[in-house]
Protein backbone atom coordinates (compact mmCIF):
# COMPACT_ATOMS: atom_id res chain seq x y z
CA UNK A 1 0.00 0.00 0.00
CA UNK A 2 1.16 3.40 -0.73
CA UNK A 3 1.52 5.68 1.91
CA UNK A 4 -0.58 8.56 2.34
CA UNK A 5 1.45 11.39 0.75
CA UNK A 6 0.65 14.91 0.90
CA UNK A 7 -2.60 16.07 -0.61
CA UNK A 8 -3.35 19.49 -2.04
CA UNK A 9 -6.44 21.12 -0.92
CA UNK A 10 -7.33 24.82 -2.02
CA UNK A 11 -7.56 27.03 0.61
CA UNK A 12 -8.75 30.89 -0.05
CA UNK A 13 -7.29 33.36 1.42
CA UNK A 14 -8.88 36.37 -0.85
CA UNK A 15 -11.17 35.93 -3.87
CA UNK A 16 -9.62 34.49 -7.12
CA UNK A 17 -6.29 33.35 -4.63
CA UNK A 18 -5.68 29.73 -4.11
CA UNK A 19 -3.40 28.43 -1.93
CA UNK A 20 -2.26 24.45 -1.29
CA UNK A 21 -1.93 23.01 1.92
CA UNK A 22 -1.05 19.59 3.06
CA UNK A 23 -3.65 16.77 4.19
CA UNK A 24 -1.85 16.94 8.39
CA UNK A 25 -2.24 20.85 8.14
CA UNK A 26 -5.87 20.69 6.67
CA UNK A 27 -7.06 18.60 9.24
CA UNK A 28 -5.59 21.00 11.90
CA UNK A 29 -7.37 23.69 10.14
CA UNK A 30 -11.00 21.72 10.28
CA UNK A 31 -10.79 21.23 13.86
CA UNK A 32 -13.59 23.02 16.11
CA UNK A 33 -13.42 25.80 18.21
CA UNK A 34 -14.60 24.92 21.66
CA UNK A 35 -16.89 27.77 23.46
CA UNK A 36 -15.66 28.77 26.20
CA UNK A 37 -17.24 27.47 29.94
CA UNK A 38 -17.39 32.10 30.91
CA UNK A 39 -20.24 31.53 34.62
CA UNK A 40 -21.69 34.77 35.38
CA UNK A 41 -22.30 34.67 39.32
CA UNK A 42 -24.79 37.24 40.35
CA UNK A 43 -24.56 36.18 44.22
CA UNK A 44 -27.48 34.63 46.22
CA UNK A 45 -28.42 37.59 47.97
CA UNK A 46 -28.68 39.15 44.12
CA UNK A 47 -31.12 36.33 43.30
CA UNK A 48 -33.44 36.42 46.42
CA UNK A 49 -33.40 40.52 45.92
CA UNK A 50 -34.89 39.89 42.71
CA UNK A 51 -37.47 37.43 43.88
CA UNK A 52 -38.54 39.32 46.87
CA UNK A 53 -38.78 42.41 44.58
CA UNK A 54 -41.13 40.73 42.05
CA UNK A 55 -42.95 38.96 44.26
CA UNK A 56 -43.88 42.19 46.05
CA UNK A 57 -44.88 44.16 42.85
CA UNK A 58 -47.07 41.54 41.83
CA UNK A 59 -49.09 41.54 44.64
CA UNK A 60 -49.38 45.45 44.39
CA UNK A 61 -46.78 46.44 47.06
CA UNK A 62 -44.11 47.65 45.25
CA UNK A 63 -44.70 50.79 47.20
CA UNK A 64 -42.90 49.13 50.07
CA UNK A 65 -39.64 49.24 48.27
CA UNK A 66 -39.88 53.05 47.20
CA UNK A 67 -37.38 55.55 48.56
CA UNK A 68 -38.31 58.69 49.46
CA UNK A 69 -35.62 61.66 48.52
CA UNK A 70 -35.11 64.24 51.82
CA UNK A 71 -36.66 67.07 50.89
CA UNK A 72 -35.01 70.43 52.37
CA UNK A 73 -38.00 72.25 53.56
CA UNK A 74 -38.39 69.08 55.45
CA UNK A 75 -35.76 69.88 57.61
CA UNK A 76 -36.65 73.34 58.96
CA UNK A 77 -36.59 73.89 62.61
CA UNK A 78 -39.63 73.33 64.64
CA UNK A 79 -40.20 77.37 65.29
CA UNK A 80 -40.35 78.33 61.47
CA UNK A 81 -42.05 74.96 60.61
CA UNK A 82 -45.14 76.03 63.30
CA UNK A 83 -44.57 79.79 61.81
CA UNK A 84 -43.23 81.26 65.24
CA UNK A 85 -41.03 84.33 64.79
CA UNK A 86 -39.82 85.22 68.44
CA UNK A 87 -38.51 88.87 67.84
CA UNK A 88 -41.24 89.43 65.90
CA UNK A 89 -43.60 88.78 68.68
CA UNK A 90 -41.57 90.79 71.35
CA UNK A 91 -41.54 93.56 69.22
CA UNK A 92 -45.10 93.41 69.22
CA UNK A 93 -44.99 93.51 72.76
CA UNK A 94 -42.93 96.11 73.31
CA UNK A 95 -45.41 97.96 71.02
CA UNK A 96 -48.28 96.98 73.58
CA UNK A 97 -46.47 98.11 76.43
CA UNK A 98 -45.27 101.43 75.13
CA UNK A 99 -48.18 102.45 73.19
CA UNK A 100 -47.41 106.64 72.83
CA UNK A 101 -46.28 107.53 69.80
CA UNK A 102 -43.62 109.60 70.63
CA UNK A 103 -41.29 106.21 71.67
CA UNK A 104 -41.08 105.60 67.62
CA UNK A 105 -42.33 102.01 67.34
CA UNK A 106 -43.96 100.99 64.12
CA UNK A 107 -47.37 99.86 66.54
CA UNK A 108 -49.15 99.03 63.24
CA UNK A 109 -47.30 96.15 62.60
CA UNK A 110 -49.30 94.62 65.28
CA UNK A 111 -52.72 94.71 62.62
CA UNK A 112 -51.00 94.63 59.77
CA UNK A 113 -49.19 91.22 60.50
CA UNK A 114 -51.20 89.35 63.28
CA UNK A 115 -49.64 86.19 64.28
CA UNK A 116 -51.95 83.11 66.70
CA UNK A 117 -48.70 82.32 69.09
CA UNK A 118 -47.65 85.20 70.61
CA UNK A 119 -51.49 86.50 71.67
CA UNK A 120 -52.41 82.98 72.83
CA UNK A 121 -49.43 82.48 75.05
CA UNK A 122 -50.45 86.16 76.72
CA UNK A 123 -53.71 84.67 77.19
CA UNK A 124 -52.29 81.43 78.60
CA UNK A 125 -50.34 83.34 80.76
CA UNK A 126 -52.89 85.83 81.94
CA UNK A 127 -54.88 82.84 82.56
CA UNK A 128 -52.07 81.24 85.20
CA UNK A 129 -52.05 83.93 86.68
CA UNK A 130 -55.86 84.06 86.95
CA UNK A 131 -55.33 80.60 88.79
CA UNK A 132 -54.42 82.11 91.93
CA UNK A 133 -57.91 83.45 92.26
CA UNK A 134 -59.86 80.05 91.20
CA UNK A 135 -59.14 77.65 89.06
CA UNK A 136 -62.50 77.71 86.84
CA UNK A 137 -61.66 80.63 85.07
CA UNK A 138 -58.93 79.26 82.78
CA UNK A 139 -60.77 77.76 80.29
CA UNK A 140 -63.30 80.97 80.51
CA UNK A 141 -60.98 83.60 79.66
CA UNK A 142 -59.97 81.57 76.71
CA UNK A 143 -63.77 81.58 75.29
CA UNK A 144 -64.03 85.32 76.66
CA UNK A 145 -60.85 86.23 74.29
CA UNK A 146 -62.50 84.35 71.71
CA UNK A 147 -65.91 85.07 71.33
CA UNK A 148 -65.27 89.08 72.37
CA UNK A 149 -62.65 88.95 70.03
CA UNK A 150 -65.27 88.03 67.25
CA UNK A 151 -68.02 90.32 68.95
CA UNK A 152 -65.57 93.81 68.44
CA UNK A 153 -64.73 92.52 64.26
CA UNK A 154 -68.43 92.16 63.31
CA UNK A 155 -69.37 95.83 65.59
CA UNK A 156 -66.29 96.58 63.57
CA UNK A 157 -67.64 95.26 60.36
CA UNK A 158 -71.04 97.09 60.68
CA UNK A 159 -69.45 100.44 61.39
CA UNK A 160 -67.53 100.15 58.20
CA UNK A 161 -64.19 99.16 59.46
CA UNK A 162 -61.61 97.49 57.14
CA UNK A 163 -60.30 94.73 59.82
CA UNK A 164 -59.86 90.92 59.76
CA UNK A 165 -60.75 88.45 62.45
CA UNK A 166 -57.30 87.32 62.77
CA UNK A 167 -56.17 90.83 63.45
CA UNK A 168 -59.10 91.47 65.90
CA UNK A 169 -57.91 88.08 67.84
CA UNK A 170 -53.97 89.20 67.91
CA UNK A 171 -54.84 92.77 68.97
CA UNK A 172 -56.99 91.69 71.76
CA UNK A 173 -55.01 89.42 73.12
CA UNK A 174 -51.96 90.93 73.00
CA UNK A 175 -53.49 94.00 75.07
CA UNK A 176 -53.80 91.98 77.84
CA UNK A 177 -50.21 92.35 78.84
CA UNK A 178 -51.76 95.90 80.49
CA UNK A 179 -53.34 94.17 83.05
CA UNK A 180 -50.94 91.44 83.27
CA UNK A 181 -48.24 94.23 84.38
CA UNK A 182 -50.84 95.60 87.21
CA UNK A 183 -51.00 92.16 89.07
CA UNK A 184 -47.80 92.43 91.04
CA UNK A 185 -48.90 95.89 92.32
CA UNK A 186 -52.24 94.64 93.13
CA UNK A 187 -50.73 91.83 95.20
CA UNK A 188 -48.61 94.62 97.12
CA UNK A 189 -51.66 97.25 97.87
CA UNK A 190 -54.25 94.72 98.13
CA UNK A 191 -55.05 95.84 101.69
CA UNK A 192 -55.64 99.63 100.20
CA UNK A 193 -58.50 99.81 98.54
CA UNK A 194 -58.54 102.99 97.00
CA UNK A 195 -54.94 102.86 95.69
CA UNK A 196 -56.04 99.08 94.54
CA UNK A 197 -58.87 100.67 92.33
CA UNK A 198 -56.77 103.11 91.31
CA UNK A 199 -54.24 100.61 89.55
CA UNK A 200 -56.65 98.83 88.51
CA UNK A 201 -58.57 101.35 86.07
CA UNK A 202 -55.25 102.45 84.88
CA UNK A 203 -54.51 99.09 83.72
CA UNK A 204 -58.21 98.89 81.99
CA UNK A 205 -57.41 102.52 79.87
CA UNK A 206 -53.78 101.14 79.29
CA UNK A 207 -55.36 98.19 78.05
CA UNK A 208 -58.34 99.76 76.11
CA UNK A 209 -56.09 102.51 74.48
CA UNK A 210 -53.36 99.95 73.46
CA UNK A 211 -56.61 97.53 71.79
CA UNK A 212 -58.53 100.65 70.22
CA UNK A 213 -55.58 103.21 68.96
CA UNK A 214 -55.14 100.11 67.03
CA UNK A 215 -58.35 98.78 65.73
CA UNK A 216 -60.06 102.30 66.05
CA UNK A 217 -58.87 104.16 62.65
CA UNK A 218 -59.95 106.91 60.77
CA UNK A 219 -62.29 105.32 58.31
CA UNK A 220 -64.71 104.98 61.26
CA UNK A 221 -64.46 109.01 61.92
CA UNK A 222 -67.91 109.88 64.31
CA UNK A 223 -68.18 106.02 65.05
CA UNK A 224 -65.27 105.74 67.09
CA UNK A 225 -66.65 105.77 70.68
CA UNK A 226 -69.45 103.16 69.44
CA UNK A 227 -65.89 100.75 69.09
CA UNK A 228 -64.01 101.73 72.14
CA UNK A 229 -66.77 101.92 74.70
CA UNK A 230 -67.39 98.26 74.10
CA UNK A 231 -63.22 97.38 74.19
CA UNK A 232 -62.91 98.80 77.50
CA UNK A 233 -65.75 96.79 78.60
CA UNK A 234 -63.78 93.75 77.47
CA UNK A 235 -61.21 94.58 79.55
CA UNK A 236 -62.97 95.50 82.89
CA UNK A 237 -64.82 92.08 82.27
CA UNK A 238 -61.23 90.76 82.09
CA UNK A 239 -59.84 92.16 84.80
CA UNK A 240 -62.85 91.08 87.03
CA UNK A 241 -61.92 87.79 86.37
CA UNK A 242 -58.66 87.87 88.03
CA UNK A 243 -59.91 89.73 90.68
CA UNK A 244 -63.53 88.09 91.04
CA UNK A 245 -64.96 91.80 91.24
Amino acid sequence: MQPPGPSLHPHNNNPGDFTFVSSTEAEDLSGSIAAPDVKLNLGGDFTRDSTATTFLRQRGYGWLLEVEENDPEDNKPLLEELDIDLKDIYYKIRCVLMPMPSLGFNRQVVRDNPDFWGPLAVVLFFSMISLYGQFRVVSWIITIWIFGSLTIFLLARVLGGEVSYGQVLGVIGYSLLPLIVIVPALIVVRSFEIVSTVIKLFGVFWAAYSAASLLVGEEFKTKKPLLIYPIFLLYIYFLSLYTGV
